[in-house]
């Protein structure tokens, strides 16, 4: 009888790892999981499957060295997907030291823990389209577009791309980057601007809010489905030949564009007047603000244009992305529209729409 595989991911309370340790139970891994400890296990993320029979979680941090060493040996994985990371470009400005010792020595600690236990294992690290910069005449980005980080976030995941590779090629690991650009979905965090708008948009459609303050409204972003990208993930482990692979839709919107398919589920048609700090979004139904833009959200350095160019993934890999920008605004208005919070399932149909908005409209 054939072992199963084995695999570790860090950050598995996450968006991405929550999805990741589905698609890995489904196609029969046993899966462990490292989690921070807090003084309450919080992430419902993680609802759906903390009870499996192959599903297991351990304390871990990828600051301590220690505990790293430790869970290396015991586990003994074949797969290690290393997503645990602080993953916020623009709380990076405020902890650049913090995202520092995540991002970038965090990546180091775990490679060299690898190395050291001498575990034979493929490794995924959680690379980010951050690293492109969105400098103008850059667009589409793919793997040879040169790298200028924009942010403490971005500078520390360029410190753990290189780690990769440096690894790679000095001591043979099977060690990959997945160059992934913007994934979200109902799990995604609600400081990040995709949720924020999505959430608000549900909310002022429930009267539960009044208006959305955002920063720049002319950042260009490539949004994808988050399940579908760790799909990605899974597939460039399972290549004899260790990639660094740009993992995209190859189309980009605004986020004002976002805000736009966001609010129009909901029935809210926006109409913008004013530029910069002044500009505003209204309902043109009503006149009511719905859109504001506040300068406390602008970040020192902005990323400005991000688009992928995936080609060589979908050579490579056989994978494309499937749900585009448009469709993945209306997944997550509908799911927030029932939930305040990470609730179940993801997909929320239509009747469970109609009912919690009955009245509301």
């Amino acid at each position: 009888m054939t072992a199963r595989k084995k695999a570790l991911i860090t950050g598995v309370s996450g968006q991405d790892g929550s999805y990741l340790a589905e698609l890995l139970l489904a196609k029969g891994y046993d899966v462990h999981g490292i989690v921070r400890r807090n003084s309450e296990f919080t992430s419902r993320r993680l609802d759906r499957i903390l009870f499996h029979e192959r599903f297991t979680t351990h304390y871990g941090d990828v600051v301590d060295t220690s505990s790293l060493h430790t869970l290396l040996a015991r586990v003994g994985p074949s797969e290690i997907y290393h997503l645990a990371a602080q993953s916020h470009v623009a709380v990076s400005f405020s902890v650049p030291d913090y995202s520092a010792q995540v991002n970038a020595l965090g990546t180091l600690r775990l490679l060299n823990a690898i190395r050291e236990v001498d575990l034979k294992a493929r490794f995924y690290q959680a690379s980010t389209s951050e690293l492109f910069g969105g400098l103008r005449g850059t667009e589409p980005q793919h793997e040879g577009t040169p790298l200028t980080p924009r942010s403490p976030y971005s500078t520390s995941k360029l410190f753990g791309y290189w780690t990769v590779r440096n690894y790679r090629e000095a001591y043979g690991m099977h060690a990959s980057n997945g160059i992934l650009f913007n994934h979200e979905s109902p799990r995604r965090g609600r400081n990040f601007v995709t949720k924020k708008i999505t959430q608000a948009a549900a909310r002022i459609a429930r009267g539960e809010q009044e208006m959305l303050r955002l920063g720049n409204l002319d950042a260009v972003r490539d949004w994808g489905y988050a399940p579908e990208y760790v799909e990605a993930m899974w597939l460039i482990l399972q290549r004899d030949v260790p990639c660094d692979l740009v993992i995209g839709t190859g189309t980009a919107y605004t986020i004002r564009q976002f805000a736009e398919m966001a609010f129009a589920v909901v029935g809210i048609e926006l109409g913008w007047s004013g530029q910069g700090a002044d500009e505003r979004g209204r309902d043109r139904r009503t006149g009511a603000v719905r859109v504001a833009v506040d300068p406390v959200y602008f970040r020192p350095l902005e990323t400005e244009r991000l688009r992928a160019d995936p080609r060589l993934a979908e050579r490579t890999l056989g994978w494309r992305a499937r749900t585009l920008a448009p469709a993945l605004a209306r997944l997550m208005v509908r799911y927030d529209i029932v939930h305040d919070e990470f609730g179940f399932p993801d997909l929320v149909d239509d009747a469970d729409v109609a009912r919690r908005m009955e009245g509301r409209t």
